[in-house]
């Protein structure tokens, strides 16, 4: 279970050192694969190789017809990408997985269960800017018992 937000840096070559607390486990569930790609709302979204699988093979049962599943299936199974991390825990973020998600210096590793999303600092910030207004009136479904 990943969880908690982390500000990183990306180094010169675009590498993303993953903290160790989340590595072993992340490689471990991943049998030493990870799968990285773009989600559409500009972020990137790292998973272990055998957690993404049953989300890509829905992902790719949608009608190629439909102009949006097709959207989803070029942004999310089009920019997909094996990786592993190198000997240093680093992962290479290819240039244009950085581009799409407009990445620059520090980006923000945030934990959603099985998976990892990765935002630019100002996607980061303004995701936290939405969440604050969202939540301004009723809980969504499912949310109403929720106790803090």
């Amino acid at each position: 279970m990943f969880e908690g937000a982390a500000a990183l840096n990306l180094d010169a070559k675009g590498r993303l050192a993953i903290p160790a607390r989340h590595r072993d486990v992340l490689l471990a569930a991943g049998e030493g694969s990870l799968v990285l790609t773009a989600h559409p709302h500009r972020c990137l979204l790292l998973y272990p190789a055998p957690a993404w699988q049953p989300i890509r093979d829905q992902i790719l049962k949608a009608s190629s017809l439909d102009p949006r599943a097709a959207a989803i299936k070029r942004v999310m199974v089009g920019n997909a990408r094996t990786e592993a991390p190198d000997s240093a825990g680093r992962l290479l973020i290819a240039p244009e997985l950085r581009t799409y998600a407009k990445f620059e210096k520090t980006v923000y590793l945030v934990g959603m269960g099985s998976h990892f999303e990765i935002w630019s600092e100002a996607g980061w910030q303004q995701q936290n800017d939405l969440a604050a207004e969202a939540l301004t009136g009723d809980l969504p479904a499912g949310l109403g018992d929720l106790v803090l």
